[in-house]
Parts: C-alpha cells; structure tokens; sequence
C-alpha cells in the first residue's frame, strides 16, 4: 500500500449534497475515495482535465462538476468546488 493522501473538502459541502442528485453524490464519494488512495490525477472519471499546474476537474454528472488542487510534493488535496457546471471556477 502506498502513501495514503488526506482530502480537505470545503465547509459548504455538506449543503451543496443536499442539493445535488444521489448519482452525483455516489460520485463524488467515489472519487474522494479514488484521490485518497491514488491521489489527485484521476483520468477515469468523465472530462477529467488537468486546470492548471496544480488544479484539477471533472464531472461527476452532466450538469455537476468537483475541482481540487494538490501542490507539488504535497500529500493534501483541497477540493475546492462541487457544484453546478455553470458556476465553476473556470
């Protein structure tokens, strides 16, 4: 077993899946489980991208999307985004 990678998620998530579709949120947990176990490259999920040197997305629904960043070295992913895909930061 490899290094395991420990996943910060954002305060307002808890409300955001409340809002969000069963199989959005199946998803999500999915790949938070993924991220820990693998860490943030997560090329199996739907229009999974690379956003910038340390940030990363894909969709975890059509219309739900999660972004994260880990920095280089670094063993701390912070997902930054679940939401909408029309209100993503990008």
């Amino acid at each position: 077993m490899g290094v395991q990678y420990v996943v910060k998620t954002p305060k307002s998530l808890g409300k955001t899946i409340r809002n969000m579709p069963d199989n959005a949120v199946k998803a999500l947990r999915l790949l938070i489980d993924d991220i820990k176990e693998s860490g943030p490259i997560q090329p199996g999920y739907p229009n999974y991208s690379k956003l910038g040197k340390v940030t990363y997305h894909c969709h975890l629904a059509y219309s739900w999307v999660a972004c994260w960043r880990c920095e280089k070295g670094e063993y701390i992913v912070e997902v930054e985004y679940v939401g909408s895909r029309e209100k993503a930061p990008y």
